[in-house]
């Protein structure tokens, strides 16, 4: 007798109508026709069952706090980062928490069930730091929380910043963070990856840093995170997220930066929903897309997954926590839309974000973690194009979320009754 079975659904790699039993929170058979029974049947009917969404770039200790102390009117990075700074006297930390957990409940309910957030360390009470290590606590039956020291003053040019890191990685803090375009100088800003990145060495950590978020096309920060991923033998521990600068770059420079990347092991995150509206504010036309080299880099064998990066705080005015929204904005700006391209940003906001995270037992496949989500949808293409409802939400062998389909009804002469929205092609 197993605990649940998921039936008569579509997997993302084509296969149809397969079976998946679940038992003790782990996935114990996919296959079709499962003969055998379970204390719970859900039949898919043919939609949509993936593994939970991922994302891998967030900033949860300033989620849902739009509009406090007040709204970004330029709408750049650097008012935001003024914004927070303003704000972070403020903040208590059941107001963080509050916030982190409704922001969980979102996320759940869309699916996405495993997050890794940045969380600012250069506040002296380190008052983010415990509001999240105790949401993450909270969290953890039912939604993987990762968690980034990130000094987003700078930690050279925050004073007290390194120390402060260190302390919010003695907490139990897993990964480095940092943020080199934002210090003082092109020098420091290089210093700091040196400095943070013998620091996760040292401890056996991930690196995720936000790195080149800039319209500048000499910043290249990216260049010495590779050379010092390489140095120190963290190939496939660090990430560099964002990577704007890399939109305005010379295409030579670029044609040796990506093997240089890519023979560091390094991951990229870039942030499509806030990175299209952040950068390029001080362009005329032609205005540039916000977005880095996403296929270029693909094409070399870098990992590359989608980030939602923030949702209502002062930095963007809007997001759903869902990561369909963020793939979707991902397809059109980086102009993936052969349907390769399209399933490919599909496994950027899960197989490949996973990857990213170095989650164990992510999948559909027997011995994995039983966490998983039904779609309204028959494929990964046209689960991007309709953004649809989730079925069911299944979090380590638990169903966690459900929602019946809602089809807009229709009162319309020779009409049918309902829509969907589905096609289906010929």
């Amino acid at each position: 007798m197993l605990d649940l079975i998921v039936r008569n659904a579509n997997l993302p790699d084509g296969r149809v109508n397969i079976d998946v039993g679940i038992t003790e929170g782990r996935i114990v058979a996919v296959e079709p026709a499962l003969q055998a029974e379970a204390a719970e049947d859900f039949d898919a009917a043919g939609q949509l069952l993936s593994p939970p969404f991922v994302d891998a770039h967030f900033h949860m200790d300033s989620t849902l706090s739009y509009g406090l102390p007040r709204v970004n009117q330029s709408g750049t990075l650097l008012e935001g980062i003024a914004l927070w700074g303003e704000l972070k006297p403020h903040l208590t930390q059941e107001a963080v928490i509050e916030r982190a957990m409704a922001y969980c409940d979102w996320a759940v309910a869309r699916g996405l069930l495993a997050i890794r957030s940045h969380v600012d360390v250069c506040d002296p009470r380190l008052l983010a730091v415990e509001a999240l290590l105790e949401v993450k606590r909270r969290v953890a039956p039912w939604l993987e929380l990762q968690l980034v020291a990130f000094p987003q003053d700078g930690v050279l040019r925050s004073p007290g910043a390194l120390d402060k890191l260190k302390r919010a990685l003695d907490l139990g803090v897993e990964v480095v963070g940092g943020i080199p375009h934002f210090e003082r100088t092109m020098n420091d800003g290089a210093e700091s990856v040196r400095i943070l990145c013998e620091l996760a060495a040292a401890r056996g950590l991930r690196v995720d840093m936000h790195c080149d978020e800039s319209d500048d096309p000499l910043s290249r920060h990216i260049e010495t995170l590779a050379f010092h991923a390489q140095r120190l033998g963290l190939h496939g521990r660090v990430t560099g997220s964002h990577l704007t600068s890399m939109h305005s770059m010379d295409n030579y420079y670029v044609s040796k930066l990506l093997p240089l990347i890519a023979e560091a092991g390094i991951s990229a995150i870039p942030n499509p929903l806030i990175n299209i509206v952040l950068q390029g504010r001080h362009d005329t036309f032609p205005k540039r897309r916000g977005l880095t080299r996403v296929k270029e880099m693909q094409a070399h064998g870098i990992t590359v997954g989608w980030g939602q990066d923030c949702v209502l705080d002062p930095w963007y005015s809007l997001g759903t926590a869902d990561m369909l929204d963020v793939a979707f904005m991902g397809l059109h700006v980086a102009q993936m839309t052969h349907p390769d391209e399209m399933r490919r940003c599909f496994d950027m906001v899960t197989e490949e974000n996973a990857r990213i995270m170095g989650l164990q037992g992510y999948g559909l496949a027997p011995g994995c973690t039983a966490s998983l989500v039904v779609l309204d949808a028959g494929n990964p293409v046209e689960a991007l194009r309709l953004r649809p409802d989730r079925l069911a939400v299944v979090a380590k062998g638990k169903l966690v979320a459900a929602k019946a389909r809602n089809d807009s009804r229709l009162s319309l002469p020779g009409r049918p009754a309902s829509v969907r929205r589905r096609h289906r092609a010929g």
